[in-house]
C-alpha cells in the first residue's frame, strides 16, 4: 500500500526534524491515523492549503510548506527578476507553529533569490493584505488556519492587488507546486539572508492610518457612552484592535484579558469560532459584570467577527447575514444624508448570502452583485471595476462572518468590521436604540429574511468520498421540491448552468467553476448545497422570507429537516 511505503520513507528519512520524528512515533500503531496522514498530498489548491499539522504528506509541517514555497518560488522567477525584487510578503497568526512555517517560507523564498518581507510577531491577515499593496509586493502568504481548531494550520497565498489569489493564477501555481518534487527532497539551499527583510512597527502605524478612514462620523467616539467587550479569542487581532480604538477616542471598552495574548492552543476557548455562542463565554461574564452594551469577537487571523448584543437580561448573538444587514443599512445612510452615495455605487455578496442586503442597498439606490462562496471573488470585482470604472466598491460580505468596508486590504478585514459595528452602535445609542433595534425595524421595512446553515463532518479518505459521491447523486436525481414547495429553478455552478421547471431554455452562468448546487424555490425560499474549501465538511445553506419571525422559523425549520434527509440519504461513507 502507498501510503505504507511513504509512512515507511519518511520514517526512516534520517535528517527528518524531531517533532515529525516524534509524530510518527505516536502514529505508528493507528493504521487509520497512519493512512489518513500519508494517503495523498494536502492538497494546494486555489486558496492554498489546509490541514492538520503533523508527519504526512497530507499534513501541515516544515516539508509542505517548503514544497509549497517552492512551487510559489518557480511561479514567482517564472514572473522575470522585477517579481522576484518586489518579493513576498509573509505575515502568520497565533497558530502552532505559524512562525516556524513562516520562517521556512522565508527562508525558501531567500533560497530561491526572491525578496521575502516577514512579520516577527503575529499579524491579521487583512494587515497581510494591505502591506502586499502598501509595500507594492508581488505576492503574500499568510499562515493561518483561521476559526479551524487548534490542531490545523494553513497557507494562504495572495496576489499583487492583496486579494487571495485568482482562480487562473492559482491554477498555475498549483501546477508548479505539483511538480515541485518529493517534499522530503527538496534541496534547500543556503538563504540569502540579506533578502529575508523583517517588518517592523512603521507598518503598523501605517495600516492604523488607513483604518482611520473607516469613521463616518469621527466625533461620535469621543462623546459615546458605549460600553464593549472585545476578545481576540488567543488571535492576532489584539494589539490592533486596542490601539485603533483608543486612538480613536473610544472610552468605555473593556478587553477580555484571558484571551488578548495570541495562543495556538485556545485554551479558555471550545473553539476559536466567533460564529459559535461558546466563543463568547467569557467576553459574556464581562459584559454581565459591566452591564455592557455589546460584545465582540474576532477569529485567530482577525478576518471574521461576531457580536452579541445585550437583550434585557441576556445577550444574543447576530448572525453574520444580520450584522452584515446592520452595516449597510448603517453605512448607506450615513452616506445619504452626506448626500456620498456615487450612483455607480455597488455592494457585493456571495450567493449563499441573505438577500436582505441587496434590498437594503436597492433602498439606497445602490446596486448588489453576487459571487461564489470566497472572498476572492469580492476582490477580483474589487480590481476590475477600479480599472473599468463602471461600478465603486462600497461593501462586500459573506454569511460566514467576513465584511469589508474600505478596499485598502482586499479580504475581509475584522479590524475594519470591529471599529464600524462599535460606531453604528455608538451611533444609534445616542438614539436611543440597540443593533436589535435595527434590525426589526429592518424587518419592519423589508420582510423577515433568515437563513440557516448546517454542516456535516465527513474526515478521512471515505468521508471525501461520501461527499464527492453526494454531489454525483444530487446531479444524477433531480430534486423538484423541498418540504412540499416546488423548485422553481436549480444553478448549478459547476457546469455553469442555470435550469427552469417552467420548460424555458437553460440559461448560462458567467461566473467561475465551483462544485456547488442551488435550489430556488415557488415561495421565494432558496436551498444551496456545497462542499467546504477548507474542512473536510458538506454545508447545506437555506434561507427564507416571510411576513413575521414565526413564519419564517417554522418555514426554515421544515426545509432544514426534509433537505437534510434528502442529502443524508446520498452521504454514505
Amino acid at each position: 500500500m502507498r501510503y505504507r511505503q511513504l509512512f515507511d520513507q519518511w520514517n526512516n528519512f534520517s535528517e527528518l526534524e524531531t517533532d515529525w520524528k516524534e509524530n510518527l512515533q505516536h502514529l505508528a500503531k493507528d493504521e487509520k491515523r497512519i493512512e489518513d496522514a500519508f494517503y495523498r498530498d494536502l492538497e494546494f489548491g486555489t486558496g492554498g492549503m489546509r490541514g492538520e499539522i503533523g508527519a504526512g504528506t497530507n499534513r501541515m509541517n516544515t516539508y509542505t510548506v517548503r514544497k509549497a514555497t517552492t512551487g510559489l518560488a518557480s511561479y514567482i522567477k517564472g514572473a522575470g527578476a522585477e517579481a522576484m525584487e518586489r518579493g513576498v510578503v509573509i505575515a502568520y497568526d497565533s497558530r502552532r507553529y505559524s512562525p516556524e512555517f513562516a520562517r521556512e517560507a522565508a527562508n525558501t523564498l531567500a533560497s530561491n533569490g526572491i525578496k521575502a518581507y516577514l512579520y516577527m510577531e503575529p499579524r491579521t491577515t487583512p494587515q497581510l493584505s494591505f502591506t502586499v499593496r502598501h509595500l507594492h509586493a508581488f505576492m503574500g502568504i499568510v499562515i493561518t488556519a483561521s476559526h479551524n481548531p487548534p490542531e490545523y494550520n494553513g497557507y494562504k497565498v495572495y496576489g499583487e492587488d492583496g486579494a487571495q489569489l485568482n482562480i487562473e493564477d492559482a491554477e498555475v501555481v498549483i501546477e508548479h507546486v505539483n511538480d515541485a518534487g518529493d517534499a522530503l527532497h527538496i534541496d534547500q539551499r543556503n538563504p540569502d539572508k540579506q533578502l529575508i527583510i523583517q517588518l517592523d512597527e512603521k507598518l503598523d502605524e501605517a495600516y492604523l492610518e488607513a483604518l482611520k478612514t473607516v469613521q463616518e462620523n469621527e466625533e461620535l467616539a469621543s462623546s459615546s457612552d458605549l460600553k464593549v467587550v472585545f476578545t481576540p479569542l488567543h488571535g492576532a487581532s489584539g494589539k490592533t484592535v486596542q490601539r485603533i480604538l483608543n486612538e480613536v477616542g473610544y472610552k468605555h471598552i473593556s478587553y477580555v484579558e484571558e484571551q488578548m495574548e495570541p495562543d495556538g492552543d485556545f485554551p479558555t476557548v471550545e473553539s476559536p469560532n466567533p460564529e459559535e455562542q461558546s466563543a463568547f463565554e467569557y467576553a459574556i461574564q464581562y459584559g454581565e459584570r459591566n452591564h455592557t452594551d455589546i460584545l465582540i469577537a474576532v477569529d485567530p487571523d482577525g478576518d471574521r467577527v461576531g457580536i452579541a448584543v445585550k437583550s434585557d437580561s441576556k445577550y444574543e448573538l447576530l448572525t453574520g447575514n444580520q450584522t452584515g444587514a446592520i452595516l449597510i443599512e448603517y453605512l448607506l445612510s450615513q452616506r445619504k444624508a452626506k448626500a456620498n452615495i456615487p450612483a455607480n455605487g455597488r455592494i457585493f455578496k456571495t450567493i449563499v448570502t441573505s438577500d436582505l442586503g441587496r434590498v437594503i442597498a436597492e433602498y439606497y439606490g445602490v446596486s448588489s452583485e453576487n459571487v461564489l462562496t470566497g472572498f476572492k471573488f469580492i476582490g477580483e470585482k474589487i480590481k476590475k471595476y477600479e480599472e473599468t470604472k463602471e461600478f465603486e466598491f462600497l461593501f462586500g460580505y459573506e454569511e460566514s462572518y467576513g465584511y469589508l468596508i474600505k478596499d485598502f486590504a482586499r479580504d475581509k478585514d475584522a479590524v475594519q468590521s470591529v471599529l464600524a459595528i462599535v460606531e453604528a452602535a455608538a451611533y444609534y445609542k445616542q438614539q436611543g436604540k440597540t443593533l436589535l433595534d435595527v434590525l426589526a425595524m429592518l424587518y419592519e421595512r423589508h420582510g423577515f429574511y433568515l437563513e440557516g446553515l448546517q454542516s456535516v463532518t465527513k474526515k478521512g479518505v471515505s468521508g471525501a468520498n461520501a461527499i464527492k459521491n453526494l454531489l454525483e447523486q444530487v446531479r444524477t436525481n433531480r430534486i423538484t421540491e423541498v418540504a412540499g414547495i416546488n423548485v422553481t429553478s436549480q444553478e448549478d455552478y459547476l457546469h455553469s448552468t442555470r435550469m427552469f421547471t417552467d420548460g424555458r431554455e437553460t440559461e448560462e452562468l458567467f461566473l467561475p467553476k465551483s462544485n456547488v448546487i442551488k435550489y430556488f424555490l415557488a415561495d421565494g425560499s432558496w436551498v444551496c448545497v456545497r462542499p467546504s474549501g477548507t474542512e473536510p465538511k458538506i454545508k447545506y445553506y437555506f434561507g427564507v422570507l416571510s411576513g413575521t419571525e414565526v413564519e419564517s422559523k417554522e418555514k426554515l425549520n421544515s426545509l432544514k429537516e426534509d433537505f437534510s434527509f434528502k442529502m443524508n440519504q446520498y452521504l454514505v461513507d
